[in-house]
């Protein structure tokens, strides 16, 4: 179902939680409460909006990652890196060949959850890698707002 919760330093020495997921719906779910929980009892974030927000963004990647960039008996992989303006969610699939867009508020279905994930960050964006992709926002907290 899912790895265990990885918590270290990246290379700039910031904390990063990181955890494996089953690319499945129930992962997805699973995935938003891993922020939730993992933000919450680090103390690293000053309010419960904060945590929301970071969890919203979570929730929307981690849908697209199991809707969107789901090969069979792969995983997805959720990174949370706690910056001093904010936290930095990254949902890396194993699909490259499919990214996201944020659609415009007059389009039809699909690509609305990216709008949500673009008002809630200062910057969003997608980055390849040798297997599949890496699906980045950078969510503001505490001072970054």
């Amino acid at each position: 179902m899912t790895v265990t919760t990885q918590q270290e330093a990246d290379s700039t020495g910031l904390p990063t939680f990181v955890r494996r997921f089953t690319a499945t719906a129930k992962g997805a779910r699973l995935a938003r409460r891993f922020a939730t929980v993992e933000l919450a009892d680090s103390g690293r974030l000053e309010r419960d909006e904060e945590v929301d927000a970071v969890a919203l963004v979570v929730a929307e990647l981690a849908s697209n990652a199991v809707r969107h960039g789901n090969v069979r008996g792969r995983q997805f992989e959720v990174q949370l890196i706690c910056m001093p303006e904010g936290v930095r969610v990254a949902v890396s699939d194993a699909r490259g060949d499919r990214q996201p867009c944020a659609q415009p508020a007059s389009e039809g279905e699909g690509g609305h959850g990216m709008r949500l994930v673009a008002s809630l960050s200062t910057a969003w964006g997608v980055d390849r890698r040798d297997v599949g992709k890496t699906v980045w926002a950078d969510v503001p907290c505490g001072g970054g707002r």
